[in-house]
């Protein structure tokens, strides 16, 4: 049998207690078991890690992060959280790696601060929670970001939160309360996400700037199942610029977070190429065995599997 692959696992997460203690007892990742794995960047987290095979994470902080906060707390947060998944990173570098908390209601010091993250922490980009105070990212005052994200050349990775009141209100308010998950991880993270995939798209900042690069957790949030008919039914309304599927699959990176499918591992790889799929877990909220477990028997070849487990992270994100 040939030796396994280098594993990296790159939506991996920690929870910074100053930002625990701000959402408080409402916090979804209150419960005991999450909470001691995610304010763990130490022994427990290497313990869990050596126990399923996974070499390296690429650590982010949890949702809720600092986007539903006011500007000024978000700047202050992100920097605490920041400097906080540094000392982590210092101690393990071997092991460790980091995604920048940035705070998006204050685009330009969110783009300020992801620099600091990138040339003064070595941090290999930033992850975006949900929606900022209601607002899709798509609007051009967060444009400064992707500016920013280009020039340093490393991505953005755009992770779901929970979904506006407005919308669960409209779409799920008659099922929260038997079925809570339908606003997370079942339903409501995916609506949410991939629309605002499909508004990145359309708003032109990836002609504004094609460079640059995003990723996406879940096998894409459904968007790779849904381009073909995206950008079929869009052509009615392109006039001469690229087609939906040619910028999706140009831009977008999807990794395995939470999402263990042959059958949809391989429409990801038919529909964007296996060097746009990476591997992850989402640790703690899924655990770690059973996503190596996966990893380490996809039907695909030897030298793709190396690609997912770890190829692709250490080219994208230059580890």
């Amino acid at each position: 049998m040939p030796a396994k692959p280098f594993v990296i696992a790159l939506e991996e997460h920690f929870q910074a207690p100053e930002l625990g203690e701000r959402y408080g007892p409402l916090d979804a990742n209150a419960a005991a078991h999450v909470r001691e794995r995610l304010e763990s960047l130490g022994e427990l987290r290497l313990k869990d890690m050596d126990a399923a095979g996974v070499d390296f994470q690429v650590i982010s902080h949890s949702a809720p992060s600092v986007q539903k906060m006011d500007a000024e707390s978000a700047i202050r947060l992100a920097r605490v959280a920041n400097d906080r998944l540094h000392a982590a990173v210092a101690a393990h570098p071997d092991r460790f790696a980091g995604f920048a908390t940035i705070p998006t209601p204050d685009p330009k010091a969110a783009a300020d601060e992801l620099e600091r993250a990138v040339t003064e922490l070595g941090f290999k980009g930033a992850m975006i929670h949900g929606l900022t105070n209601g607002r899709f990212h798509d609007e051009p005052d967060f444009w400064p970001i992707y500016e920013r994200a280009q020039a340093l050349d490393v991505p953005i990775y755009f992770h779901p939160a929970v979904p506006s009141p407005a919308v669960i209100d409209a779409y799920y308010k008659a099922y929260v309360e038997k079925y809570p998950i339908i606003l997370r991880a079942a339903w409501g993270f995916t609506v949410e996400t991939a629309t605002q995939g499909l508004r990145l798209v359309l708003s032109g900042v990836f002609d504004k700037y094609p460079g640059l690069k995003v990723i996406f957790g879940h096998l894409g949030e459904g968007l790779p199942f849904l381009q073909w008919r995206i950008n079929m039914t869009m052509e009615r309304d392109n006039k001469g610029g690229r087609g939906f599927r040619d910028v999706f699959s140009e831009h977008f990176y999807v990794t395995t977070s939470g999402f263990w499918s042959d059958p949809a591992l391989l429409l990801c790889v038919q529909e964007l190429g296996v060097d746009h799929i990476m591997f992850s877990v989402d640790w703690p909220f899924a655990p770690n065995l059973p996503a190596t477990d996966w990893l380490h028997r996809i039907p695909l070849s030897a030298a793709d599997r190396v690609k997912i487990a770890s190829g692709t992270a250490k080219r994208l994100l230059k580890l």
